[in-house]
């Protein structure tokens, strides 16, 4: 019978690796706390024509990366590709624009498909900040902090915010004009996917990754040249925000995003060691987003930062870690096997971590498990010690400062609780 594997690109985390995810879960919603960020849960599975009229059909998430199916209803349903859109679905549904700016963020599972590589997989993680209501400079300013705040926070190396504006519908609509009037000239010159993205998404090819066209594009119009004095003054209000904050930024006039919905400040966080795949965080403006999607016309911003490029970032930093038990339990025996699992409990129930050996080997094969289980103490039951109604508690570590061996009564639960606690 074949062995049974995951799809590609679809990655297991296993324990040894979850600390690392758990750090990094944790100081986000501490982070969000303290600003006062609300988390929201959307499902995975939405439908189709959410990311359609969201994302823009043009786009290549829309067009080639998502996975799309119909439902037993024949509904076409799918697994959500980023968590933006589902947001706002989720906010216009259930009025919470109506009870004023919202401040939210999510984190969990997306979906697309497209070819995995290191830190970037089909079923990959985001977690996400969305500030639905607020339409001022400032609050793309606080945006782009709470971010840079949280990924030096985690110890990310090397970080550089990339900036541009792009300003709005109307700007972009007479870019494009002239964008594709000069990219249409020089057609032949382009790369084959930016030749047909010519006519579905012109601006996206100021993204392209081909040497060539990004060479070609170094004679192009820029999309600065066309914002309006608004949308100028705009933009120089969030460069000085910024500065006045002490975050260093680059413009990058080429920086456009892979989604149809942004507007204005368009960011990027990206780190240089993580080589090519280098953007830890993207997001930006998406003022025109609610109202695409059914609701009153609303502003917004926000950002996601991608967990499995951040994650491979961090475990470069540091070992990978977890939480060592408090006590591991050593027992083997008829009675002990059961005295074991009532110490264990009664120990948990006061908040202690307690790992309890259910293998039944040897106490030497159990003792190197407690050794790799990097805990300062072991405790020791076997049945003889159930018959006299005590257990052996043995320093695993030469630094510990208590006795390197104490016997205490079973019963003496608090001074057991008072010496794992020290």
């Amino acid at each position: 019978m074949a062995k049974l594997q995951s799809l590609r690109g679809m990655v297991d985390v296993l324990p040894e690796q979850i600390g690392l995810w758990q750090q990094v879960e944790s100081t986000a919603r501490d982070h969000f706390a303290r600003a006062g960020v609300a988390e929201i849960r959307t499902p995975v599975l939405e439908t189709t024509e959410l990311f359609a009229r969201g994302i823009g059909e043009a786009t290549d998430v829309v067009g080639k990366e998502m996975y799309t199916f119909s439902d037993r209803g024949d509904r076409s349903c799918t697994l959500r590709p980023e968590g933006t859109a589902s947001v706002v679905r989720a906010a216009i549904q259930h009025g919470l624009l109506s009870q004023g700016p919202q401040r939210l963020w999510y984190g969990g599972p997306m979906f697309r498909y497209e070819r995995p590589q290191a830190g970037r997989q089909r079923q990959f993680h985001q977690i996400g900040l969305e500030m639905l209501g607020f339409d001022s400079a400032r609050s793309d300013v606080e945006a782009i902090a709470t971010a840079w705040d949280l990924l030096q926070d985690l110890g990310v190396q090397g970080l550089v915010l990339e900036l541009n504006s792009l300003g709005s519908a109307a700007d972009r609509a007479h870019y494009r004009e002239d964008l594709v009037a000069w990219l249409s000239a020089r057609e032949t010159l382009l790369d084959e996917d930016s030749q047909a993205r010519l006519r579905t998404n012109p601006l996206r090819i100021l993204d392209s990754k081909n040497k060539d066209t990004q060479a070609l594009l170094a004679d192009a119009p820029t999309l600065a040249d066309a914002l309006s004095p608004e949308s100028l003054d705009r933009f120089a209000q969030v460069c000085s925000g910024l500065t006045a904050l002490g975050i260093p930024f680059v413009l990058n006039p080429r920086l456009v995003r892979g989604l149809d919905y942004y507007s204005h400040t368009a960011f990027e966080i990206t780190s240089d060691q993580l080589g090519a795949q280098a953007t830890v965080c993207g997001g930006g403006r998406y003022d025109g987003l609610v109202e695409q999607l059914g609701g009153a016309s609303t502003p917004a911003i926000g950002w996601a930062i991608g967990l499995e490029r951040l994650v491979l970032l961090l475990s470069q930093l540091a070992p990978v870690t977890t939480d060592a038990p408090d006590l591991y339990l050593v027992n083997r025996g008829d009675q002990a096997q059961w005295s074991a699992l009532a110490l264990a409990r009664e120990l948990r129930q006061r908040g202690l971590r307690v790992e309890l050996d259910s293998s039944g080997s040897a106490f030497g094969k159990q003792f190197k498990r407690a050794d790799r289980s990097r805990s300062a103490w072991a405790a020791v039951l076997g049945d003889g010690e159930v018959e006299q109604g005590i257990v052996t508690l043995k320093a695993l570590h030469p630094d510990t400062e208590l006795p390197k061996e104490q016997i205490l009564k079973l019963t003496e639960i608090d001074q057991l609780v008072s010496i794992l606690s020290a």
